[in-house]
């Protein structure tokens, strides 16, 4: 509830805090643009004009808009922590963010989530979050941490917590899994975010009557069209792999304005450096042909309602002062940006103080003895499975190969880009490794490790040879999480992730040009995928067809079982 003071500043008996006069003001609950005045007080803003007013600032002309909702994001994929996401993101216009923890969660549960609460309390980006409804993502595999139903419940009952994340486990809601509809029951109520790719018909009705109101995965606009029908609010995904506004932004009009949204969902760190965070969303949705006070509404008060924020979004009283001063609104051009009507970006820099947080109770998260580690195949008769990695998607293929042997053992053919996979178990200390074969990678010599694995976040290594896979491992257990890039036994490029083994405490220019060598050490090896760090990060996610491989093995997706390496 607004302060005492605000009110009378607003009845004109008290003076302003702020008062931006010579505006052109983004009116998204009129769908008007208009010229006038925005008078804050206490955070708030009061009205359209004032008085009189402690500071006066002349926009001569310029835009003013609501701060820029993100609806759906991993802070985890930037790779930094979030007081760096924060100054990474006020400077492009997004003022709010509705996060899912689940990258941490995975690793360590409640406590991760307790940082990431405790870890944005006091920064000047609104930070929400969503409880995670999968920890693990599925049975296949062992996480460093599993939610059950009273978990989430818990984590519902939390603040600034506003309902229950990305249910990716739809095969679980339309089974009935009494664990799966548990959580469901416990978010009764409250915004459930959806993930279910490509459901459509009966099924899609009987998902979204269990509860899911929301949807990202969305590639096209016929599948769009029916999961808005189906009573879906439409969170148009723009991430650093996964792009589909050029595809879905027809489906964005006045009409259905009021559900559709945009999100990033994973912007890593190279993105968010080149390309920019919501300000680059609305940028291409407005070049794309959608009107730009529609888009800027879409991305604001909607996205507000939507997630039961109900004073954000707009410029009228009684909403928060998170502001966006625009020179060009459809080159979404950001001059400064306020937050309860403070400044805290300007000319493309963050000005405002962003405290980091004590960070050691989620660190030392790689518990593994390299040493007793074994990545020897012993040589069966038959052919072998293995995975085909397809350039720029998450899928892969199953692919039947005849397997080099050496020695009694099934070893690494550089000259048919077929090399060793292993998944390491790196939260318990089980010994677990899920050993494999991969086509794709195009490695000539030595091996990329990351804990950087989805969704459970094992530590992953691809390699041509045993030694080099092991020195990779190796390093990462002594960096305590990151990425490497091995060769003849020497580190040729590495990036520490101490923080749970997904994120850096270093600047987000410095994780992105340690990513950048990454890739040009991936290069020197042999590598032929444009981002190969990413590509190895997802063969271990067994929610995602065709073949992937977790600690306990491989795993066919489609049927959702554990198969033998040899057919």
């Amino acid at each position: 509830m607004v302060s005492e003071r605000a009110f009378a500043v607003a009845k004109g008996e008290e003076p302003a805090d702020l008062l931006f006069v010579n505006a052109r003001l983004v009116d998204v609950l009129s769908g008007e643009i208009r010229r006038g005045e925005l008078a804050v007080a206490g955070g708030y803003i009061v009205g359209f004009g004032a008085r009189e007013a402690r500071r006066v600032v002349d926009l001569k002309g310029k835009y003013i808009a609501p701060g820029l909702i993100d609806a759906h994001v991993h802070i985890e994929s930037s790779q930094v922590s979030p007081a760096e996401f924060a100054r990474a993101v006020l400077p492009h216009g997004t003022t709010c963010v509705v996060a899912d923890p689940h990258e941490i969660a995975n690793v360590l549960g409640l406590k991760g989530i307790e940082y990431m609460l405790r870890a944005t309390e006091a920064l000047p980006l609104r930070i929400f979050f969503m409880a995670p409804s999968c920890v693990p993502a599925s049975p296949l595999e062992n996480s460093g941490a599993v939610l059950s139903a009273d978990d989430v419940r818990e984590v519902l009952s939390w603040d600034r917590v506003l309902g229950l994340g990305e249910m990716m486990n739809f095969p679980g809601v339309l089974a009935r899994d009494p664990e799966v509809w548990g959580k469901l029951a416990a978010a009764r109520g409250k915004p459930i975010d959806g993930h279910a790719p490509g459901l459509a018909g009966p099924e899609l009705w009987a998902y979204a009557l269990a509860g899911p109101r929301t949807d990202h995965e969305c590639t096209t606009l016929e599948e769009a069209g029916e999961k808005l029908r189906a009573g879906m609010h439409i969170l148009i995904r723009e991430g650093t792999t996964a792009r589909n506004l050029s595809a879905l932004i027809p489906l964005l009009t006045a009409s259905t304005a009021p559900f559709v949204h945009f999100c990033t969902d994973d912007r890593h760190p190279e993105t968010l450096i080149t390309e920019g965070h919501m300000d680059d969303v609305l940028r291409k949705a407005i070049a794309g042909g959608a009107d730009p006070v529609v888009t800027i509404a879409a991305a604001t008060v909607h996205a507000a309602r939507c997630f039961g924020i109900p004073d954000l979004g707009a410029l009228a009283p009684g909403f928060r002062a998170d502001l966006l001063v625009l020179a060009d609104l459809e080159r979404m051009e950001v001059e400064r940006v306020y937050v309860d009507g403070r400044l805290v970006a300007e000319g493309g820099r963050c000005v405002a103080e962003i405290p980091e947080t004590e960070s050691e109770d989620v660190t030392s998260t790689v518990v593994m003895d390299p040493d007793k580690l074994s990545f020897s195949i012993p040589a069966r008769a038959g052919k072998v499975r293995a995975i085909g990695v397809i350039p720029g998607q998450v899928v892969t293929e199953e692919l039947i190969l005849e397997p080099k042997i050496s020695g009694g053992e099934v070893v690494a053919d550089t000259e048919r880009d077929i090399l060793k996979l292993a998944v390491v178990e790196r939260h318990r200390g089980t010994g677990n490794v899920g050993l494999g074969l991969v086509h794709g990678f195009g490695l000539k010599r030595g091996a990329l490790a990351s804990t950087v694995a989805h969704d459970s976040h094992n530590l992953i290594v691809v390699g041509t040879d045993d030694a080099d896979m092991r020195r990779a491992v190796e390093e990462l257990a002594r960096l305590g999480g990151g990425q490497v890039a091995v060769a003849d036994g020497k580190v040729m490029a590495e990036l520490p992730l101490p923080i749970a083994g997904l994120m850096s405490h270093l600047p987000l220019e410095e994780v992105a040009r340690r990513g950048r060598e990454l890739v040009r050490a991936a290069r020197e090896l042999g590598c032929t995928l444009p981002d190969p760090f990413m590509a190895l990060s997802f063969l271990a996610l067994p929610v995602i067809p065709k073949l992937k491989l977790t600690d306990l093995g491989l795993v066919d997706v489609e049927r959702f079982q554990v198969l033998s390496l040899f057919v």
